[in-house]
Formats: C-alpha cells, structure tokens, sequence
C-alpha cells in the first residue's frame, strides 16, 4: 500500500538477446491520497534511456537510470522556461495598440447541436495601418543595374533578337545501340517459336542522314527496266518486314532551325550541309552561303530579280488572277528552293512546291527548312498524288518537263488536276527565245492547248497564261476523233494511288462541282458541292458532319493553344496524318498560328482530298505503310487522331512511329489521340525509339475510351 505523499517508481526493461542490452521505462507515479484512505492519480511522467549489460537468465544485475542529471533533460527544462516566460511577458506587457480580436470562445455546459458562427469584434472596424509606418526610413530602390546584353544586327545596331542555334542540352541524348533480345514463348506448345522484344532501336549509319526510303531504294531502282520517262524518280519501296528499322540521325552539326519567318531568308548551312545548288544557281539569285548559314535572296531562273516583281508581273498580266481571293491554292512545278511559294504566302496562298529528287536533290529539303510547304514528286508515269481540280493555278518556271511528249499526257496530268477556270503559266525558253528547235516546241505547245481547250490568255516576256474551261462543252464541240480523247465515264479522277497516268481528257462533273469555288477566306468555313460526292457512311447529313467535325476541332486547338501554350512552342511544319475534312488544320488558321499543315489521307479510309481543296487548303493521299515522300526532320509537329489503331489492322504500328521519327525535327512533337486499349503498346514503341512521352486524359475526363500521348523527340548522339 502506498500512503498520500509517497512516492512508487516502476521500470520496465525490453530485453535484445542480440547485443545483450535492454530499453528501460521508467514510469514515475506521484499518488496522494483521500480522506478516506483510497488513493487515485495525480499524474505520471514517462522516461526512456539505453541500460547497460543485465543477466538475461535471473535479471539480478543492477541497473542505473538516474537520467535526470544528463545535460539532455537540462537543456529540454531549460527551453521550457525560456518558452514560458515570453509567452508572459508578451501577453501582459501589451505595447498598448489597439489588438486584433479574432474570436470569443464561452463556455456552455449544456452543448446545443444549432450552432452559429459568431461575428468577429473587428466586423466593420477600419485600422490606419499606414500611421504604423516610419515613412522616413522609406528610400527609393536602386535604379536597375543589370546591363543588358545582344547582338549587333545588318544594320549595326544593337538587338536583343537572336537565335543561339544550339540545342538545350535537356534536348539531347546519348544514344547506345541495343539490338533486338531473342525469348523463348513460354506459353507456346513449340519452344521453338520465339518472341522478340526490341529495347531499344539503334542509330543508323552516318550515310543514311537523308534517306528517304521509297525514294533511294537502289536495288529496286536497279531493276527497272526502263529510265527514260522519269520512272526513277518516283516512288519505289522496300518489301513488306525489309523497311526501315533504324533511327535516322541528323547531321553532324545540326542545329535549333530558324524559325519563321527569318527562316524564309537564312538557315544553317551544318542543318542541310550541300552546295551544290549553290555551285549551280548561284547566278540565278536562288542561293547562297554565307559563313554557317544558307541566304535566299528570292530570285529564281526566271524571276533573279525577285519572287514578289515576278508575282506582280502575273498580276499585271492577268487582273483576274487575285491572289488571297479568287487565288488560294497553288501547285509550283520544278519549285527550285520555293522562293514562289515562299512569298506566296505573304498573299493569303498556300502553295505546293514540288520537285524530283534529282541531281539538285535537296530542293525540296531546303525548302522545308525554309518553312515552306514542300514535297518530293515527279512528272513521269503516275497521276501525282493530289485530286482532280485540286490547284487554282499551276505554276512551271524552268521546270525541265516536255509537256507535249506522248501526246501530251504530262500535260493532261495538270489538266486534271487545275481546276475548272484555273490558270496554266508557263514561263520558259520557247516562250521567248527566237530559236528554231524552240520555236517549233511553243508551236507543239500552242496545238496541243488548243486541243484541250484551253484558252491563251497572254503571253508577255518570259511569261506565257492559260485557262482551263469551266464545262466539257468545248469537249464535245472538237471535230470526232481529236486527241486526246475524253476519258471513259468509269474513269474516277481522284483515284490517284499508284495509278498509272492516262492520255486522255478527265472530264469536268456535269453539276459543275469544282468550279464553284466561294473566295478566300470564306472558303475556309464553306462546305463545299463537292462534299457530296465523298464515298461515305453518312448520305443525308454531310454538311452536318462536316460542321461538326469544325467545331470539334476548333475547341481541341483552342485548349491546346490555352493550356499548352501552342503560340509560343513556335510550330511552324504541320502534318495531320489523317486529315478528314481538314478540320485540324483550319482550327489553327482560326487561332491565327503562323504554321502550315500538310493534309495527309490514308488510303485506308474514304478520299476527302477534293474537300481540302476546295476549302482551300493542301493534302496528298498516301498508305501509312510506307514511308513518306519527303525529307527527314522536315516537320515541327505531327497529329495522329484515330490513326495507328485503324492502321495496326494493316501493318506493323513500329513501322509507321519509326517513319513518324523520320521526319520528325529533333525538338518536335507528337500528339497521338487513339483508343484506350492500343495505348500501352504505343508507349513502349515510342521509349523504344527514344521519345519522351506522357500520357494526357481528354477532354472527356480520365473514364473516356481516348487518350493523348504526346511525344518529345530529342536530339540523339551515339
């Protein structure tokens, strides 16, 4: 029994057979006793401290734990009181302003669960905090001291404006080569299937920095039987499983691109490292090189004083041709390094600048590094990729094409394609020189128009302008048995996937669908006759579907251009690789972003080819599984809706990304927008190829059946 002023002391120790020591408690009760002999708890204090060696076996050795003399429990009393005495003295030697009062607490014994929450004492009181203030203290801040820095422009004057050309150097990877691991199939019933998993894709050699893979497939070239009408020119893949299965590096050297629109002017020579053209043209005014970097003056061979004189010439020439009105769509023929197009677009006028990967073979890169809207295509045995009536005017300076051969047939290829109404111009030697040889070719030339009824409006320098008719009245006018024919009823004119060229006149449809064209940029919105005649599930509510799919778009790209800052990632090359109605691509005309989108239409899918053109913008039919005909890092931004889980049905989905890395610029971006159920298998492909990626919820929230990746892709050094 314990009496009112003793005291009972209880250590409890917590025995480690491994290191032989113990923890002791030591619970220290202070127990005062009642009247009535009973004795309850005042209060308890519990302290813990390491014990020395004990017996495990009898617990009889001593054990010491005076731990109130350590210089620890002095230091803990010692910041109590410290802390006690300021709480007092800051409590009860007020300053005498006047206090913030914050809340009233009373205490209720009979707790009411209708509480109210009370009004502060400072509700409705003003305090003077500025009279608190010792404004003679107060001193203005030092002027600014940070000296800024730039660089001396053209004109020697200081600029802040400049471009360091390197990349970020969070923007670059070290790349190590891993080949394919070969495992065995542990769930098949033949061990001998094995399953291969690829880790990572390796680097392709240095030599292949440019490669196009339906363009320089050599043994397939080497196989033709005949070169004499371009057929090397055109497009010739490699066998299904044989295609591209590398990386393609970029050159040593390379650089950030110059962005828009500087880049119309100068880029970096280390970017496309080649001086031929600039060997072969520099008299023409097309190119120069200056120290590390590309000029392009503008000129071309026939326009060396200038692309925007040589615009204003045609305009002369022909008051009709309103470019950004009645002129929207342009087709450059043999576009050189597309100085036409690129000030072309100064005038509200996308154009197509083609050319063949020829001698001058980097035409079309230069171009595209330019910013420039560009693709590799040739005039030889194939329809060119594009729809009928596609190009409100065709364009040839010095394109090096013998329009009249074979009955004119190459000239029939732009017959097809030039809209109903559309302008032919020609600027050649047969134009202008006064030579025998030539002369007989403007001879061929003037017969052969005349046979498509095709009207010559002007011819003036170098400079000689046709017009397509608008019907197929002149057609049928033409004496029984003029060639060329018109061609068979059965014949579609948009059907231009590997189809052979055809000597014969496409016919214009009978409802005038084509020719109908609103102006720009009312065309943008307008859906257009042509709608109509697109092979679709839907046959009754197209204008609808063509309404909906831009106003789907347009909200997309206006919460890109919000939440992920679109305008300042400074997108200039654009491709929609499963373009529809062109709704993506006119949502970012809508935003004002000062970017150009390649239309691209899968095979796999309906031919909404002339209703991109019709609304004034450019595309190209094309199999995504194959490669492309364009250069590599020749696009800033590539948009995939709906695309990679229609195509895995066709083909390998690696092959297609592998191509999408292709002409991806390092320092561009993917945005892939598929199903739920292919987006694993996406992500591995895309880290396997090196990309950075996350995935992103749409609009629809994290429960929709649609998800974003979207991929970064670095530069990459073996």
């Amino acid at each position: 029994m314990v009496y009112p002023g003793q005291e009972k002391s209880v250590i409890s120790c917590k025995i480690k057979k491994i290191d032989r020591h113990c923890t002791c408690s030591v619970v220290h009760y202070l127990r005062h006793g009642d009247h009535q002999g009973r004795t309850t708890e005042k209060g308890s204090t519990i302290l813990t401290r390491t014990c020395g060696s004990i017996n495990h076996r009898n617990m009889k050795s001593p054990i010491s734990c005076d731990y109130l003399r350590t210089p620890f429990a002095l230091k803990i009393a010692t910041f109590f009181f410290i802390a006690v005495t300021f709480f007092y003295f800051g409590k009860h030697w007020s300053d005498g302003y006047t206090q913030l009062v914050f809340f009233t607490q009373t205490t209720d014994p009979d707790p009411n669960p209708n509480r109210t929450v009370s009004i502060s004492p400072n509700h409705n009181k003003f305090f003077n905090v500025s009279a608190l203030i010792d404004h003679s203290n107060l001193t203005p801040p030092p002027p600014d001291s940070i000296q800024k820095l730039g660089v001396v422009n053209e004109n020697g004057t200081m600029s802040d404006e400049f471009d360091v050309g390197g990349f970020d150097p969070e923007m670059v990877d070290d790349w190590v080569n891993e080949t394919q691991v070969n495992t065995q199939d542990s769930s098949s019933p033949d061990s001998s299937i094995s399953v291969f998993v690829i880790t990572r894709f390796g680097l392709c050699p240095r030599n292949m920095s440019e490669y196009i893979p339906c363009l320089d497939n050599v043994d397939a070239i080497r196989k033709l039987h005949s070169t004499e009408k371009g057929e090397r020119f055109e497009r010739h893949c490699p066998e299904q499983g044989q295609g591209l299965n590398c990386l393609v590096p970029a050159p040593n050297g390379y650089r950030t691109p110059v962005q828009w629109p500087r880049s119309r002017d100068e880029v970096w020579y280390n970017n496309v490292p080649h001086t031929r053209l600039v060997e072969d043209k520099g008299g023409q005014n097309w190119i120069s090189r200056d120290k590390d970097k590309f000029k392009f003056p503008g000129g071309g061979t026939q326009f060396i004083h200038g692309a925007n004189e040589y615009l204003d010439h045609i305009a002369k020439m022909i008051p009709e041709i309103t470019f950004g009105r009645h002129i929207r769509v342009v087709l450059d023929v043999g576009c050189g390094v597309a100085s036409f197009g690129a000030y072309l677009l100064s005038r509200n006028v996308i154009t197509m600048s083609i050319a063949p990967k020829d001698v001058h073979e980097n035409q079309i890169q230069f171009a595209l590094e330019r910013g420039v809207p560009a693709m590799a295509a040739a005039f030889a045995t194939r329809r060119l990729l594009y729809p009928s009536q596609a190009f409100d005017l065709m364009h040839c300076s010095r394109c090096r094409i013998n329009w009249t051969r074979d009955d004119g047939i190459l000239l029939l290829e732009v017959n097809r394609m030039l809209r109903a109404g559309g302008y032919f111009v020609w600027a050649a030697q047969p134009v202008y020189k006064h030579e025998e040889a030539l002369e007989e070719q403007w001879e061929e030339m003037l017969n052969l128009t005349t046979r498509l009824c095709w009207n010559f409006l002007k011819k003036d320098g170098y400079i000689a302008i046709w017009q397509k008719p608008t019907d197929n009245s002149c057609y049928l006018d033409r004496e029984a048995g003029t060639k060329p024919p018109l061609c068979d009823p059965s014949d579609d004119p948009d059907n231009v996937w590997y189809v052979d060229l055809k000597a014969c006149i496409s016919r214009l449809p009978e409802n005038g669908d084509g020719a109908n064209i609103t102006e720009w940029p009312a065309r943008l919105q307008t859906p257009p006759d042509r709608l109509q005649s697109i092979k679709l599930d839907a046959f009754i509510s197209r204008k609808e579907l063509f309404k909906a799919e831009s106003k789907y778009w347009n909200d997309i790209i206006a919460s890109y251009v919000r939440a992920l800052h679109w305008k300042e990632i400074k997108l200039r090359n654009v491709m929609d690789m499963r373009a529809g109605f062109g709704g993506f691509a006119a949502a970012l005309i809508v935003q004002n972003l000062d970017s150009w989108v390649m239309n691209v239409v899968p095979v796999s899918g309906p031919n909404t080819l002339p209703v991109l053109y019709d609304r004034g913008l450019i595309g190209v039919m094309h199999d995504w599984c194959e490669a492309f005909d364009t250069y590599p890092r020749t696009y800033d931004l590539l948009h995939a809706a709906n695309l990679l889980s229609v195509e895995r049905k066709r083909c390998n989905v690696s092959s297609i990304m592998l191509e999408m890395d292709r002409i991806l610029r390092p320092g561009g971006r993917i945005y892939i927008r598929d199903s739920v159920t292919i987006m694993d298998e996406l992500k591995e492909i895309a880290k396997a190829i090196g990309w950075h990626v996350t995935l992103r919820d749409t609009a629809e929230g994290p429960h929709a059946s649609y998800r974003i990746l979207v991929c970064d892709k670095h530069l990459l050094r073996a």
